[in-house]
């Protein structure tokens, strides 16, 4: 299997300058035959754009200076806009599974950069990694390719942060059985409760880092725009929002690979998060999360490392059932961290008992009641609405 392996680089003056020429050529090629896309009523081939854009616009005085790049680049930029567009076509025949995909977008000089090369115009030497036309690039490897990349993506972020991203062939060594498995309810409070009873805290980057990120746009709104002042303000702002990101990913990372190392079955509950983010009260935290993103990081390293993942309707009452005896007690508010079943008397923590269920969801008859997975019914429905409504002792008001 394919998978990419990103490096932090550090380019010279002289090369930062040699790459912003090629992005600004790769964007325009791009662009003008987006432009062109749009406009036709049949979608031209890559051959025809290439032939438009590249061959015969170096011949044009006002495109003349895409000769002074290297043509590999321009040539991934044209392939990259065919495989955009047949996704986007997949995508609304259904073929593609997942969210639907937007049309292909015009790139922006202020955005991020990127530029593909494949092989024949790159090579590795000495540490180092060299680029047509560009020279060699000091690279920070912090871990070893497993194997020779067949193609590199030099990437511009827009913190002016400067990475390679190497496509490799792998062949990861499926864990050993051990037997074991495991539910995880995630909540905002705590942002995963395992089955075993363990809650695991989220760093909240965004939370401890908003105070300073509202000075920091607040500052760039008053700044005129064009000037480098705003050039600047704006840096400051997404070197923020990079530092955010990446404490995020690298918690998220961490997690999911010791959850995927230390059980042979994880089970999730299928959450309804864009519907989640209309809550304009926890919109915010929720997105500090990224719920979403753990759920495709647990799924990819499943699939390579061999493990059993599997995910439970959105529609299971978890946080209403008692995992002791099985029972419903009706919904409860998200005030409520602590209840009584009233039909068997066990007193359970929410969070803990909603974990204990996803697992028991998942077909994994591991507890004293297993139970298989549930969907919803018209008469799981009607016992939900029957079941008891009690009032709760109330609790500290966390949400999760």
């Amino acid at each position: 299997m394919k998978q990419r392996y990103q490096y932090r680089i550090y380019p010279n003056f002289q090369q930062v300058r040699s790459l912003t020429k090629l992005f600004g050529c790769c964007r325009v090629v791009w662009n003008d035959s987006l432009a062109l896309c749009n406009s036709a009523d049949k979608l031209p081939s890559n051959g025809d754009l290439q032939k438009t854009f590249i061959t015969q616009a170096k011949k044009l005085e006002q495109r003349e200076w895409l000769a002074e790049v290297s043509n590999i680049p321009l040539q991934q930029s044209i392939a990259d806009l065919g495989v955009a567009w047949k996704n986007y076509f997949d995508s609304l025949k259904g073929k593609r599974k997942g969210l639907k995909i937007q049309r292909p977008k015009f790139k922006k000089r202020n955005g991020k950069q990127s530029a593909r090369f494949r092989k024949g115009g790159f090579s590795i030497k000495h540490g180092k990694v060299y680029l047509a036309r560009i020279g060699r690039i000091k690279v920070v490897w912090s871990r070893e390719l497993p194997s020779g990349p067949s193609s590199v993506t030099i990437i511009k972020d827009t913190a002016n942060r400067y990475f390679a991203s190497f496509v490799v062939e792998v062949n990861p060594a499926v864990l050993p059985d051990n037997g074991q498995s495991v539910g995880v309810d995630l909540g905002i409070a705590d942002f995963a409760t395992l089955s075993t009873g363990e809650k695991v805290k989220a760093p909240k980057p965004l939370k401890k880092h908003l105070r300073k990120l509202r000075s920091s746009q607040r500052k760039l709104s008053r700044k005129k725009k064009g000037s480098k002042r705003r050039e600047l303000a704006r840096r400051k702002v997404a070197r923020i929002h990079a530092k955010i990101s990446d404490i995020r990913k690298d918690f998220l990372h961490k997690l999911s690979t010791r959850i995927i190392r230390e059980n042979q079955t994880i089970v999730l509950e299928d959450l309804n998060v864009s519907g989640m983010m209309k809550n304009r009260k926890l919109s915010r935290a929720i997105s500090d999360l990224g719920w979403r993103s753990f759920r495709t990081m647990l799924e990819a390293k499943s699939s390579m490392y061999g493990r059993d993942f599997r995910v439970i309707s959105r529609w299971e009452p978890t946080s209403q059932r008692c995992s002791c005896c099985g029972q419903i007690g009706g919904k409860k508010e998200l005030s409520v961290r602590e209840w009584t079943c009233l039909f068997c008397g066990a007193v359970h923590d929410r969070d803990k008992n909603a974990a204990i269920n996803i697992k028991v969801a998942g077909g994994l008859p591991e507890t004293k009641n297993g139970r298989g997975g549930r969907s919803k019914t018209a008469s799981n429905a009607a016992s939900s609405s029957e079941a008891s409504t009690h009032q709760f002792p109330k609790q500290i008001s966390l949400f999760g």
